[in-house]
């Protein structure tokens, strides 16, 4: 009897789609037995985990796709997810003392992974002001709640994360928002184990194909801010904008340009340390 593709994504909106795929049961009516694990430390934690066999697929950001496997050569990117990019907040706790963009210069930023979004965006940001990327500080806190509680007490002092996610906290009162940074590629990717890609590939496929179709139907349904925002506890007119931004990729062709804009950008923070990469080196096809 084949394993189960174990497949891992973030606890958000942009993963529904998986959700009501599962929950309908359309990879068993497929033949397909698909283990769907939510993991909240974000695209760092799931990169690791392919690396150590404890997941087949994950729906990663694009730039911790990039990086990790320009860093470790052990994962390939099949697909693009989310083809809308992804905006960032920038936040403070809000009765504390920063007040302006420039105000974040120099202090410690809460990151869930090094490798993750929240780590390789603020490093990003951190370059595009002109700062010091070298002189960066990370306080580890594992997820959202980790930051929160990081930001409250002191031990961290800004955090980068998804905006619409991060909403329902500054609309209470406990963020601020001091800004935002939008990347010039696709949200998410998903990214596989290259023994998986051997042996499983048509699996693997097939796997995908089904949640296209969910999210191709669910981008349709007239319902569906209201189930997001009942499901992640957002605000309506909330969920209305994210629905309204967000945009699932259909096929499998290899965006090569916008790759190539990830590869730079983390070649330019002194991420990874690889220039002229071909992007078709981190893609496999299906």
């Amino acid at each position: 009897m084949k394993k189960a593709v174990r497949v891992g994504g973030v606890p958000e909106h942009f993963n529904l789609p998986w959700r009501l795929a599962a929950a309908d049961g359309a990879f068993a009516a497929a033949g397909l037995d698909v283990s769907w694990t939510e993991i909240a430390a974000g695209s760092g934690e799931m990169t690791r985990r392919l690396r150590d066999d404890e997941l087949d697929l994950a729906l990663v950001l694009t730039e911790g796709a990039v990086a990790d496997i320009l860093q470790h050569d052990r994962n390939r990117i099949v697909k693009v997810y989310v083809s809308s990019p992804l905006t960032w907040g920038i936040h403070v706790a809000a009765d504390g003392p920063l007040k302006r963009l420039r105000d974040m210069k120099g202090r410690r930023v809460a990151i869930s992974r090094h490798g993750s979004g929240s780590h390789l965006i603020a490093i990003v940001d951190a370059a595009a002001r002109g700062w010091d990327t070298g002189a960066m500080s990370f306080v580890v806190v594992d997820d959202m709640d980790g930051a929160r509680r990081a930001l409250a007490t002191g031990k961290a002092d800004v955090f980068l994360w998804e905006k619409h996610m991060t909403q329902p906290l500054v609309d209470s009162g406990e963020f601020r928002r001091l800004g935002v940074r939008e990347v010039p590629w696709p949200a998410f990717v998903v990214s596989a184990r290259r023994e998986c890609l051997a042996e499983r590939a048509t699996d693997v496929r097939k796997v995908l194909d089904i949640v296209e179709r969910y999210a191709r139907n669910f981008s349709r349904r007239q319902s569906a801010p209201d189930l997001v925002a009942e499901t992640y506890g957002l605000r309506p007119a909330s969920a209305r904008d994210w629905f309204a931004e967000v945009r699932w990729a259909t096929g499998y062709r290899c965006p090569s340009a916008a790759i190539r804009r990830a590869i730079e950008a983390l070649v330019n923070q002194g991420v990874v340390g690889r220039r002229g990469v071909d992007p078709r080196e981190l893609w496999h096809p299906l």
